[in-house]
């Protein structure tokens, strides 16, 4: 899938042409990294064969996202039953369910493969691809052909979906009563009892959360690794594991609750920030390569200032995946009065997000249609319903797990919660 294609006319013989097309894999392009934008604010790069595959599967589940919502929202489900989009969704699901070394039943994403063109320390497992592969798993599972072929892939959907969202649920989420057990926190703990099973050091507790997370709010890690926890929010994971319903019920209502009462930060003068807080200094240097796109320059001193694009940029592209109707009206109601007086920017910069990017393109398509698509859902909620996942109770008795030396069996989440690490 190359990322784009110059026509060149090749001669032939008898003074004869012919028009061909050459396509660039990345090749020519900034960086060598051929961006390709996935559908919403994620956006994937690729500069290898391995980065390739993973960018064509990460475009594979939104792929399967939009197949689904097609489905429910027109009534016409022939396109899902053909035979050839019946293939192409057991591919990637082959691919993406195949076994590897990775222990966790996360994806795995490869730096530079989920920002475009520069990391933004997001390489690992970021949530938000959790949350597009919880959703794309569901959706697989509603449009498969139920077959003798389709019965052993729907079993293991089952099995990694169980499995992500405990592992989520349980490692990712962050709120008061969690990160007062974080701050207290035994490193180098052995044995399958361990509290501490990422080895993570309290110190890693940035100063700016003990403040900013409310009592009744919380929110899902932007992204866990062995010794590492991003603390920062990233909206676009979190609204998608509320569509998703991969975080519980509660936890659902307790991001909302957050952004509710962190208004200001996340929301500001444009909906949404894609993330808080923004790197600052050397953080910035060291973790985007000290991309000027992800800054903004002070016209006072000249220094390089965080808010802007994916650092702590606003993207009204954010808009529609709202999960509560109060806050929904607002922000479409804040947006509303800018986006068409503004152009229709990409985003907009500054910590309030008050100012249009200064990279920022105009009359943006994905701007455009995240705000119709809001103000749409707004005015009739039901249809938001329909690409909306409720919570699945039979995965709760579901979880595959290696509880003793036999081998595995099946397990409540009750069982799983202190004994593995899934």
């Amino acid at each position: 899938m190359p990322a784009s294609f110059k026509v060149r006319t090749v001669p032939l013989e008898d003074n004869k042409f012919e028009e061909v097309l050459d396509p660039d894999f990345g090749e020519s392009a900034i960086g060598r990294v051929a961006p390709v934008d996935s559908g919403c604010s994620v956006s994937v790069g690729t500069s290898s064969k391995s980065e390739f595959i993973e960018m064509a599967l990460l475009i594979g589940l939104w792929w399967i996202i939009l197949l689904t919502a097609y489905g429910k929202i027109t009534g016409d489900y022939s396109l899902q039953e053909r035979v050839d989009v019946q293939t192409g969704i057991r591919l990637i699901l082959n691919l993406c369910l195949a076994d590897g070394f990775d222990m966790f039943p996360s994806l795995l994403v490869t730096d530079g493969s989920c920002m475009i063109d520069r990391r933004m320390g997001i390489h690992g497992h970021p949530l938000e691809i959790q949350a597009l592969f919880c959703s794309a798993l569901r959706c697989s599972r509603e449009i498969l052909t139920a077959n003798g072929s389709s019965k052993n892939l729907v079993s293991a959907i089952n099995n990694r979906l169980s499995a992500l969202s405990f592992h989520v649920r349980e490692y990712y989420w962050v709120d008061m009563k969690k990160v007062n057990e974080i701050y207290r926190y035994k490193t180098e703990e052995y044995s399958m009892d361990a509290t501490n099973k990422f080895n993570i050091y309290p110190e890693q507790i940035p100063s700016w959360l003990m403040d900013w997370i409310p009592e009744k709010g919380g929110y899902l890690l932007g992204n866990l690794q062995p010794a590492h926890m991003d603390f920062r929010f990233f909206t676009l994971g979190n609204l998608w594991s509320i569509v998703s319903s991969l975080g519980t019920p509660k936890q659902n209502e307790a991001i909302l609750n957050l952004i509710e009462a962190k208004w200001d930060d996340i929301a500001g003068h444009m909906p949404f920030k894609i993330c808080y807080p923004a790197l600052e200094n050397e953080e910035w240097r060291i973790i985007t390569g000290s991309d000027p796109k992800n800054t903004q320059t002070s016209v006072l001193n000249e220094l390089c200032r965080p808010w802007s694009y994916h650092n702590g940029g606003s993207w009204p592209t954010l808009l529609w995946q709202m999960g509560r109707l109060e806050l929904a009206q607002k922000a479409v109601s804040l947006a509303e009065k800018r986006l068409s007086i503004d152009r229709w920017p990409e985003y907009y910069d500054t910590r309030r997000g008050k100012f249009i990017g200064k990279q920022s393109r105009l009359y943006q398509t994905w701007t455009i249609a995240g705000f119709l698509t809001s103000k749409m859902m707004v005015e009739n909620p039901q249809m938001a319903s329909l690409i909306y996942w409720e919570e699945d109770y039979e995965l709760l008795d579901i979880c595959v797990c290696a509880l003793n030396k036999s081998g595995r069996k099946n397990c409540s989440r009750g069982a799983a919660k202190s004994q593995i690490l899934v």
